[in-house]
């Protein structure tokens, strides 16, 4: 009798395990271009008129993160980079969202904290192979990728992966 009531969990625990599979392939899809490894060079003009250069953040761990100003996700997920650029190294590359000035009247706005790069020709992105937003990436002090996420990620999630890079 009690092997019976046990199968009647069957179709659930069969239900969940697809889901997941399904979630790891999409997930797997979304980051086939993204490179890992070392990180590439990456270099613009931040909205100030400086030189912005991920080398400028070897010794400490950088998140990076590519965002669009017509994304709803980049503007959900907005206040989690800002929490987490209070405290740490973060660099955003606002892609596809044309010039400095458009970026600028969002960024003011909108009230976006973290250092932001205009990649007007979207060839920062190219460089990283990011086809979708938002696409962050943790980056550890020696310049090696250590996380990608393509979408949105909690403030909680970006620290977790801040902190594993920092070990």
């Amino acid at each position: 009798m009690r092997r019976l009531r046990a199968w009647k969990y069957w179709p659930w625990l069969r239900d969940l395990a697809l889901i997941a599979l399904v979630v790891a392939g999409i997930r797997v899809y979304q980051q086939r271009n993204l490179p890992s490894g070392p990180a590439p060079e990456l270099a613009g003009q931040d909205l100030k008129g400086v030189e912005a250069a991920l080398s400028e953040y070897r010794g400490k761990p950088v998140l990076l993160h590519f965002w669009a100003t017509w994304c709803g996700v980049c503007k959900a997920e907005q206040s989690s980079l800002d929490a987490l650029s209070r405290e740490l190294p973060v660099l955003t590359v606002a892609s596809q969202s044309g010039s400095a000035a458009e970026v600028g009247a969002f960024v003011r706005e909108h009230r976006v904290e973290p250092r932001v790069i205009v990649d007007a020709s979207s060839e920062l992105a190219r460089r990283f192979g990011v086809t979708m937003y938002p696409t962050t990436f943790v980056i550890d002090a020696e310049g090696e990728i250590r996380n990608v996420e393509v979408g949105y990620t909690t403030e909680l999630g970006l620290r977790a992966r801040m902190w594993l890079a920092a070990l």
